[in-house]
C-alpha cells in the first residue's frame, strides 16, 4: 500500500470511529431518570426536615453520575430551610419535612434526567448539616446520618425510555433514637426505592367498631396519640405467629403506619407506593414499636389484599358489612 493509500485507509478508519460514537450518541443510548420523596410517618414527631445536597448513580462502568442540588442537570433547586448553627441558610440544599409527604404524595429531588442507559448498582443520597427532628412537645433534636450519605440499590435504565421511582421512607423504622446520644439518627433500614409504574397505595380507615370491640382506645381528647396501629406483611394468610416487629428484618412488616382518630367519626391510615402484590394487613393497639429493640405486639385482626400497580385500595379494616 502506497503512502496516498494508506492516509487514506487511516482516515477512512478514523471518520468511522467518529461516525460510530456520534451514532451511539445519536442512537439514544440513554434514559430519563426521575426521582421523588414519600415517606410513612412516625408517631412521636411534628416535623422531619432531611437536607438532602446532592444525589449520585454509580456504577454502569461509569463515572458516579452526581445531581448536585441547584444544579443544571435535572436535581431541583436548592430552598432555604437547611439553616447553620447562626441560623443562616445553608447553600446548595433542599429542606423536606418528610411528614408532609405522605401516602401517595411525594416531592421531586430529580426531575427529567438525561443519563446514560445501563445498570447501576448503587444510589447515593448525600445528607447536608441543618436535618432536625422536631417532637409533639415543641422541642427540637439534631437528625444525622451516617458519613452524612444514604446508600441503596441502584437501579437499571433501559435505552430511550423514561423511569420515575420514589424512595419511600418508613420512618417508624429508619429513624431511631441511640440510647445515650444526643439527637436522632436515620438509617437506610426502612427504605423502599420503587418504580413508580410498578406500585400502589392504599388509602384506608380501620372500622371503629373493631377497635372498641378490641380494647384499643377510641375518639381520644388528644387525637395527636395513636389508637391503633396497621401493619402490611408480604404475601397472604400469613399467621399472627409469623407476624414480627419493625425490628426484625426477616419476619418483619413491609412497612406499617399508625392509626390517628380525625375528630370526628373515623380512624384513617394511608401506606404509598407499595409494590404490586399480595399481602397481609393486620392491625393491633400497640402503638408503640422500636425498630432498635425486639417488641411483642398483639395483632387482633388481619385480611387477604392485593395491590394492584397504579391504582389505590379503599378498605376499611374490620368492615364486615
Amino acid at each position: 500500500m502506497n503512502r496516498v493509500m494508506q492516509a487514506t485507509a487511516i482516515a477512512a478508519l478514523t471518520v468511522g470511529a467518529l461516525s460510530a460514537c456520534d451514532s451511539s450518541s445519536d442512537d439514544g443510548n440513554t434514559a430519563i431518570f426521575s426521582l421523588g420523596l414519600s415517606d410513612a410517618p412516625v408517631d412521636s414527631a411534628e416535623r422531619v426536615l432531611v437536607c438532602f445536597s446532592s444525589v449520585e448513580l454509580v456504577g454502569n462502568g461509569l463515572p458516579p453520575q452526581r445531581f448536585d442540588v441547584g444544579g443544571d442537570n435535572g436535581a431541583v433547586p436548592a430552598n432555604d430551610l437547611c439553616l447553620d448553627d447562626s441560623g443562616n441558610p445553608i447553600p446548595g440544599t433542599k429542606g423536606v419535612d418528610l411528614l408532609t409527604l405522605q401516602g401517595a404524595t411525594a416531592e421531586d429531588l430529580i426531575l427529567n434526567a438525561e443519563v446514560p442507559a445501563g445498570q447501576y448498582g448503587q444510589l447515593r443520597l448525600d445528607i447536608a448539616n441543618g436535618s432536625e427532628v422536631e417532637l409533639t412537645d415543641g422541642s427540637i433534636e439534631r437528625l444525622r446520618v451516617p458519613s452524612n450519605q444514604l446508600r441503596l440499590d441502584g437501579v437499571t435504565l433501559t435505552a430511550n425510555q423514561t423511569f420515575n421511582y420514589t424512595l419511600e421512607f418508613d420512618l417508624r423504622k429508619a429513624m431511631v433514637a441511640p440510647p445515650g446520644q444526643d439527637g436522632f439518627l436515620l438509617k437506610p433500614r426502612g427504605l423502599r426505592l420503587v418504580d413508580n409504574a410498578e406500585v400502589g397505595h392504599i388509602e384506608g380507615e380501620v372500622a371503629e367498631v373493631l377497635l372498641i370491640e378490641n380494647e384499643c382506645t377510641v375518639a381520644p381528647e388528644d387525637i395527636s396519640n395513636p389508637v391503633a396501629a396497621v401493619y402490611l406483611f408480604t404475601g397472604h394468610d400469613v399467621a399472627f405467629e409469623d407476624m414480627a416487629d419493625n425490628s426484625d428484618d426477616e419476619n418483619g412488616p413491609y412497612a406499617s403506619t399508625a392509626v390517628f382518630y380525625d375528630g370526628a367519626a373515623s380512624y384513617p391510615f394511608e401506606i404509598g407506593f407499595i409494590q404490586a402484590g399480595q399481602y397481609t394487613i393486620a392491625v393491633t393497639c400497640d402503638t408503640e414499636d422500636d425498630p432498635e429493640e425486639a417488641t411483642e405486639l398483639e395483632f387482633f385482626h388481619s385480611e387477604n389484599i392485593t395491590i394492584e400497580a397504579g391504582v389505590t385500595l379503599d378498605i376499611v379494616v374490620g368492615d364486615n358489612g
